[in-house]
């Protein structure tokens, strides 16, 4: 693992010399993932990206504030649009999965989930769906959705996509001891939550719930140290870039064509709802544009984090779709067969 992590740190280090736009992120990312199509095999740092996730959660949760009670009316609005927007990349998916390269509908239907990779490649194993496709196909839409990032955010204006410099004294700076243990105890206990109530990816989303709650009444307002930040986007990037080890691009061919077209189609639909919701709402594009992207909670949400990008609003709507396409992926699944097997 230490390996890996030296890989993402070197990465990310080059990146942010270089003044790249999320340098830890991508820049561990990018590391990552030559090296892994490269050939060399690097150890997936799960025991590492578990802790990371309870850590991201905290952080999330400090972007919910008590002054958010005016947003509730557009949060709403987005919501909602945000899922009829799902709804279309869903059917695109599946359509294009079944017509255009040629999956079964198990298969389809699965690798084509906007979101919660975790849950949906667990539901999937439980299925005929080919599992190395559905892993593929969910491994390149967040690839590619990560680098597109910069130039995406770049079309719609609106944020700074270049870190702030920091001093060493800001890198080292900690919460005082009484709003760490708050921390702590957000993530440990926030844990314990996520499991209790069957959230999906409990491990993030339990301790966004409880640590926002800390927030949003005012019992903190401690963030998380930036140094410990950098070292969560360095463990997700390098935990994306891994998933393509053991893979040469002349033994996934056509299916790797299928991947990245499928995640470009996704990206282009994402961008032209979230500008017509802008238009709509007047909400930031922004901060829609990360929160419409089809997958990648932790990522996108630790992206919206970085750049100061409304983490909260990234985040709600992450956890809203990934919790209703686990309710409804089994029954659509269902009707999806009985169509299939009629026709």
């Amino acid at each position: 693992m230490l390996p890996t992590l030296a890989v993402g740190a070197v990465g990310g280090g080059i990146a942010y010399a270089l003044d790249v736009p999320l340098p830890w992120l991508l820049g561990a990312l990018i590391a990552a993932t030559l090296l892994s199509l490269g050939g060399l095999r690097l150890r997936a740092p799960t025991t590492s990206r578990k802790a990371v996730l309870v850590v991201i959660g905290v952080m999330l949760g400090a972007a919910f504030t008590p002054d958010m009670a005016g947003d509730v009316a557009l949060w709403g609005t987005s919501l909602v649009l945000m899922l009829l927007s799902t709804a279309v990349m869903m059917a695109f998916s599946v359509w294009f999965g079944r017509r255009v390269a040629g999956y079964s509908m198990d298969t389809a239907m699965y690798s084509g989930v906007p979101g919660g990779v975790s849950a949906v490649t667990l539901m999937a194993a439980d299925s005929q769906a080919d599992l190395r496709m559905v892993g593929l196909t969910h491994a390149v839409r967040i690839l590619i959705l990560l680098l597109a990032i910069p130039p995406a955010l770049d079309l719609v204006g609106h944020v700074s996509l270049q870190a702030r410099s920091l001093t060493l004294g800001e890198w080292l700076a900690v919460p005082e001891l009484g709003d760490t243990l708050l921390l702590i105890g957000a993530g440990v206990i926030g844990m314990w939550l996520g499991r209790r109530l069957h959230l999906p990816n409990p491990l993030l989303f339990g301790p966004v719930l409880l640590s926002g709650a800390l927030h949003v009444t005012g019992v903190t307002e401690a963030a998380i140290p930036p140094t410990i930040v950098a070292l969560a986007q360095i463990i997700i990037g390098v935990s994306v870039g891994v998933r393509f080890g053991g893979t040469s691009l002349a033994s996934v061919g056509v299916n790797l064509v299928m991947a990245v077209l499928q995640a470009v189609a996704l990206l282009l639909i994402t961008v032209v709802a979230a500008w017509l919701v802008h238009a709509i709402t007047g909400y930031s594009a922004a901060a829609l544009l990360l929160a419409y992207m089809p997958g990648g909670a932790p990522e996108l949400s630790l992206v919206a984090l970085s750049l100061g990008i409304d983490p909260a609003f990234v985040t709600s709507h992450h956890l809203l779709r990934i919790s209703v396409l686990v309710l409804v992926l089994p029954a659509l699944l269902r009707i999806a067969m009985r169509r299939t097997h009629n026709a």
